[in-house]
C-alpha cells in the first residue's frame, strides 16, 4: 500500500515513519507538515492511505478529509479521543490515538489491506439483499451468499461498502448501511453510530460510550444510544 503522513509535529511524522517501516507491505511515499502539500500530492499521486493529524496549523484533518478522494482510504492519528465519533461520519478506516501503540497500529494496517484486497478483486457485490426470516442472501464475489444472523456479529459501513464480519470470514458488499439495516429484524440488530450496525446476541458489554463485541470496541453515539440503551438494558431483544 502506498501511503503518505500528514502532520505538523516532526516527532510525531519520525514516530509513523518508525512504524511504517516495520512492514514491507506499507510503501512511505512522502510527508506533509501541512494539508495543502499533500493535497497537491494526492491529486497527483493518488496514494492508497493517508495518516493523518487532526489539530494543525490552517486547514485541519478533519476538513482536509472531506476533501481527499473516495479511492483514498483515511487512518486518523491524535491526541485527542474526542474526535473519534466525527471520524466515522468521514468514513474512515481507523482512528489511533497518540501515542500510538504498535500493536494498534498493526490493527489499523490489517483492516485497510483487507479492505483493499475485497475491493480490487472484486469481492464487491451489489444488489439489494433479499430477505428471509432467519438469513438474508447477499451479493458478492459474483454469487449470493446465504447469511445466517446468528452468525453476523456486526456490519461496518465504509463509503459505498459494508462489511459483514461474520463468525469465520468478511463479506464486502456494494451497498449503503441503511439498506441492509431494513433487511435485518429490528429487535437483534441495532445501529449504534453512524457506521455500524451491531448483533445484540453477540454483545460482551457496554458502557456509556462503547459497545464489546468480542474484542472489537464500537463507539455508541448519542443519536442511537437511548434506543440501544433501552432494548439491551431491558432485554427486550430475542433469540432469533
Amino acid at each position: 500500500m502506498n501511503c503518505i503522513v500528514v502532520d505538523d509535529e516532526p516527532l510525531a511524522r519520525e514516530a509513523l515513519r518508525h512504524l511504517i517501516s516495520q512492514y514491507p507491505e506499507l510503501n512511505l511515499m512522502a510527508s506533509f507538515s501541512n494539508s495543502s502539500s499533500a493535497s497537491e500530492f494526492i491529486a497527483l499521486d493518488a496514494p492508497d492511505l493517508v495518516f493523518l493529524d487532526i489539530k494543525m496549523p490552517g486547514l485541519n484533518g478533519m476538513d482536509f478529509a472531506k476533501r481527499i478522494p473516495e479511492k483514498t482510504l483515511v487512518i486518523f492519528t491524535t491526541a485527542f479521543s474526542e474526535y473519534a465519533l466525527e471520524s466515522y461520519e468521514l468514513d474512515a478506516i481507523d482512528y489511533l490515538i497518540k501515542p500510538i501503540r504498535p500493536e494498534r497500529f498493526r490493527q489499523a494496517i490489517e483492516k485497510a489491506a483487507h479492505y483493499l484486497k475485497l475491493l480490487h478483486s472484486g469481492n464487491a457485490g451489489g444488489d439489494i439483499p433479499s430477505f428471509e426470516k432467519e438469513y438474508v442472501y447477499v451479493r458478492a464475489n459474483g454469487r449470493h451468499n446465504k447469511i445466517n444472523f446468528e452468525e453476523l456479529y456486526f456490519i461496518e459501513g465504509l463509503k459505498d461498502y459494508v462489511i459483514l464480519h461474520l463468525k469465520d470470514r468478511k463479506i464486502m458488499t456494494n451497498m449503503i448501511l441503511k439498506e441492509i439495516h431494513q433487511c435485518l429484524p429490528p429487535h437483534v440488530f441495532f445501529r449504534v453510530n453512524k457506521s455500524y450496525i451491531i448483533n445484540a446476541m453477540h454483545v460482551n458489554g457496554y458502557n456509556n460510550s462503547s459497545v464489546f463485541i468480542g474484542e472489537q470496541e464500537i463507539s455508541l453515539s448519542n443519536v442511537y444510544k437511548s434506543s440501544f440503551l433501552e432494548h439491551i438494558g431491558g432485554s427486550q431483544f430475542k433469540k432469533i
